[in-house]
């Protein structure tokens, strides 16, 4: 993460907060506080990493305001209101400056059908392939062996990663981030059963996808089978991700790794799901729900809250209730036996003569 060293003043003239001392403080990286040394730039938001402020050789940590002047006692600091925050921007910032931009126009060995519409300002990489009627807006880029198929529509300023699949007929907004071996847009599963096998369904919608959507690496997003499967504004998919045939995301919902949603199944606004959790088909997910890591979903939620389990899913609290009851199962089962012998034996002993 090297680069050519910045000083402090640089970096609050770009991303503001309040500097304390040198301002000329030259910065090659960022770091994390335990590891940081004087070249590097480090953040705490986390109050239980607080112990090891004092004892950090940043050149800079980034803090809250109730952390100024302990931060200052050892060094320099830029304040903040909110430390996380800001840490994001600087990455944003620092990646700028540092990564290669992507060359603009048409690798010499991409193919891009004549009635392909590619803005001068794209980016198209080698070996990519851009299908007929395709659009790639302004400042998007189409990285190496990418596919952007037949009516395919990439908005402005989005990046596909070296070998995204986006499929034909499907549209992602502006400034998204697509990253290598997702494909968007691949058939949904549907069969019609019978006795001498399964009938294909064709599968004739696509994939909506809006503004400032992420989707990680090999996370697969299938079209509709009727309807288009729609993935909303702000939306943020870690990798290896099923969703299936016409579900529906939510604005501004984050769902970690290996989370599988069966078809139709729609979730709402501002939800999280942890990793490994699953969706059974046909669901409907109130806003503001939070899965809990590898819970099966397996009726609609109506209420926002928090959610956890697999025995099945429950409220939160109810289950943490149920899971520490669990855990005693064995020593509760132990007790009752006892019980009964002790009542067994007492009754042996009345009937004696």
């Amino acid at each position: 993460m090297g680069a050519a060293p910045v000083t402090l003043r640089e970096i609050v003239a770009a991303l503001g907060g309040e500097l304390v001392g040198s301002a000329d403080t030259p910065i090659d990286r960022i770091a994390t506080l335990e590891a940081a040394g004087a070249s590097a730039i480090t953040f705490l938001s986390n109050p239980r990493y607080r112990v090891q402020l004092a004892g950090s050789a940043a050149g800079c940590v980034v803090v809250a305001p109730s952390l100024r002047n302990e931060a200052a006692s050892r060094g320099a600091a830029i304040v903040a209101d909110d430390p996380y925050l800001y840490f994001a921007r600087l990455t944003q910032w620092w990646a700028r400056r540092t990564r290669p931009a992507a060359p603009v126009g048409v690798d010499p060995s991409a193919r891009v059908d004549p009635s392909a519409r590619v803005h001068p300002t794209a980016s198209i990489g080698p070996l990519a392939v851009v299908e007929a009627e395709a659009e790639i807006a302004a400042d998007a880029v189409v990285g190496a062996q990418c596919v952007v198929g037949r009516g395919a529509r990439i908005g402005e300023g989005t990046r596909l990663h070296a070998r995204a699949v986006v499929a034909f007929g499907c549209t992602i907004g502006a400034r998204g981030i697509v990253h290598s071996g997702a494909v968007i847009g691949a058939d949904g599963f549907g069969f019609a059963p019978t006795q001498a096998g399964y009938v294909k369904i064709e599968q004739l919608g696509a994939v909506r996808i809006g503004d400032d959507v992420e989707i990680g690496a090999n996370t697969c997003i299938d079209r509709g089978a009727l309807d288009d499967t729609v993935i909303e504004d702000g939306v943020k998919l870690d990798n290896l991700i099923q969703i299936a045939h016409n579900v529906r995301i939510g604005r501004g919902t984050a769902i970690a790794a290996c989370v599988g949603i069966a078809g139709s199944t729609q979730i709402g606004a501002r939800c999280t799901v942890a990793g490994q959790a699953g969706f059974a088909g046909h669901l409907t997910i109130a806003d503001d729900v939070h899965i809990a890591a590898k819970a099966t979903v397996m009726r609609s939620i109506a209420k926002p809250g928090v959610y956890s389990g697999y025995f099945p899913l429950d409220e939160n609290r109810a289950f943490e209730k149920n899971a520490a009851t669990l855990r005693q199962l064995y020593a509760l089962r132990d007790r009752v036996r006892a019980l009964e012998r002790s009542l067994g034996n007492a009754g042996d002993a009345a009937e004696s003569p």
